[in-house]
C-alpha cells in the first residue's frame, strides 16, 4: 500500500495551503421575521451593527445567496421559517471571516430590493430584502451577468484550505477524523430536542480524537475543530495535505423510518449496495448545494493502470476497516441490519486513503437520539473506535502499509 500510495502522489498536484485570521469580532444577527405570500415576500433581519451584504444567484437548482462578514445568528429558527416563495432557509458561518444566508425559491425568485437600514429607535441596523417573482430567462440572465462566482471542486481544495499544524513524530500512523457538516449546513435535526447533526459528528469526532491522541504511534487531527462549513473536496484535500493513513467521517442523519435505529458503517461504491445507502449518500453529497455553492461537473477520471490499482487497493482497506469498526461494536453497540453499507460518497473519494463514513445512530429515533446527546455514550463509541483502529494499524503495518 504505502509504495502504491507513493507512486500516485507523484501524479497529483500539491495543493497550497492558506490560513486565515479573522478580522474583526462577529456581527450578532439578533432578531428575524419573514411576511408574505406566493407572489413577494419580505425578509428582515435585525443587527448590532449596519452589515455589508452582496446577493448572488445560482441556478441549477436556483438559490439566491447574501453573503455577509462574520455573523452571529442568535435569533432561533422559529423566528425565520421557510414560508411564501420560498421552500428552505439556510443560514450560518462559511468561515472565520464569513457568513451566509441561502434562501432557495419554490419558482424562479430575484430580490427586488435589498437594503440596509438603522432601526427607528436607534438601536441597530437592519437587513430588509424583498422577494418577488421572475422569469427563468431573466434568473438566466441575472447569474450570467453577476460579477461572482464560487471556486470550483478542484480550486477549493488548493485555495481555501485552512492551515493545521500538527505535531506528529516520523512514523506515526496519522488519522484525519472528519465532523461531517458544519456551519451553514446544520445536517440532519433530531426528532426530539432538535439536536443538530452538526453538533453531534463535532462531539464525537473531539472525543475520538483524545482518545487516538493518547495511543502511542497514533496522531489524530479534526478536519474541522468548529462551526464552520468546508466543503466536501476540502475535506478529503486537508486528509490529503497531512498524509492521513485514514479518513473517518462522523454523521448522525435521519430517516422517515423513525423505528430504525442503530450504527452503520460506509465505505465508498460506485453501486449503492440498497436504497437505503444510495438515498443517504445523495443527501450527504448535497452538502455543497446546502451551502450556496454553485454545481460543479465532478472531475475527469484518468484512465491510469496506477490509479486503479491504488482504488482498488484502498478500497480494500477501507473494507477491513469497516470490519474492524463491526467487531468491535460487537455487543456493545446495536447496529442497523446488514450494518456495512457502501455508496458513492464524495466525502470518500480520496484515491489513496482509506475511508469510512459511519453513521453513529439515527436522529429520527427517539432512542438513539438520547445516546448521541449522553457523553458516556459519546466516550465509549471513542474508546471501541480507538481500538478498532489500533488492530487496524497493526494489520496494516502487517501487510506492507
Amino acid at each position: 500500500m504505502a509504495a502504491i500510495s507513493a507512486l500516485f502522489s507523484l501524479v497529483c498536484l500539491a495543493a497550497p495551503v492558506f490560513g486565515a485570521e479573522p478580522s474583526t469580532p462577529s456581527m450578532l444577527a439578533y432578531g428575524a421575521r419573514i411576511v408574505g405570500d406566493d407572489a413577494r415576500t419580505r425578509i428582515v433581519i435585525d443587527f448590532d451593527r449596519k452589515p455589508s451584504f452582496s446577493i448572488h444567484y445560482v441556478t441549477n437548482p436556483e438559490r439566491i445567496v447574501i453573503d455577509l462578514p462574520a455573523t452571529a445568528f442568535g435569533f432561533p429558527p422559529k423566528d425565520l421559517p421557510a414560508k411564501g416563495l420560498f421552500k428552505d432557509i439556510r443560514y450560518g458561518a462559511m468561515d472565520e471571516n464569513s457568513a451566509r444566508i441561502v434562501l432557495t425559491p419554490i419558482k424562479p425568485v430575484k430580490i427586488g430590493m435589498a437594503r440596509s437600514q438603522a432601526d427607528e429607535d436607534a438601536k441597530g441596523f437592519r437587513l430588509v430584502l424583498d422577494a418577488e417573482i421572475t422569469t427563468k430567462e431573466e434568473l438566466a440572465e441575472l447569474s450570467k451577468n453577476q460579477s461572482w462566482s464560487e471556486p470550483s471542486a478542484q480550486d477549493d481544495a488548493s485555495s481555501t484550505v485552512k492551515e493545521k499544524v500538527i505535531s506528529s513524530a516520523p512514523g506515526d500512523f496519522i488519522v484525519a477524523v472528519d465532523a461531517g457538516h458544519g456551519g451553514i449546513d446544520t445536517g440532519a435535526i433530531g426528532a426530539d430536542t432538535k439536536t443538530l447533526e452538526k453538533d453531534v459528528t463535532l462531539n464525537f469526532a473531539k472525543a475520538l480524537v483524545e482518545h487516538l491522541n493518547q495511543e502511542s504511534g497514533i496522531k489524530a487531527f479534526l478536519t474541522r475543530d468548529d462551526d464552520t462549513f468546508l466543503s466536501l473536496s476540502e475535506r478529503v484535500e486537508i486528509a490529503r495535505q497531512h498524509h492521513a493513513s485514514l479518513f473517518v467521517s462522523m454523521h448522525a442523519d435521519t430517516l422517515k423510518q423513525k423505528d430504525i435505529r442503530g450504527a452503520t458503517v460506509y465505505t465508498i461504491s460506485d453501486k449503492a449496495s440498497d436504497k437505503l445507502a444510495a438515498e443517504l449518500a445523495d443527501r450527504e453529497n448535497n452538502s455543497d448545494q446546502v451551502a450556496g455553492k454553485q454545481a460543479v461537473s465532478e472531475p475527469p477520471v484518468v484512465a491510469d493502470i496506477l490509479m486503479d490499482l491504488t482504488r482498488r487497493e484502498t478500497q480494500a482497506f477501507s473494507i477491513s476497516l469497516a470490519q474492524n469498526v463491526l467487531s468491535s461494536f460487537k455487543d456493545q453497540v446495536g447496529t442497523i441490519n446488514n450494518p456495512h453499507r457502501h455508496a458513492g460518497f464524495r466525502v470518500l473519494q480520496a484515491p489513496d486513503i482509506p475511508s469510512i463514513l459511519l453513521e453513529l445512530g439515527f436522529l429520527s429515533n427517539a432512542e438513539d437520539e438520547k445516546l448521541l446527546v449522553d457523553p458516556a455514550w459519546r466516550d465509549k463509541i471513542a474508546g471501541l473506535l480507538t481500538n478498532a483502529i489500533k488492530q487496524y494499524k497493526v494489520a496494516f503495518a502487517t501487510n506492507g502499509g
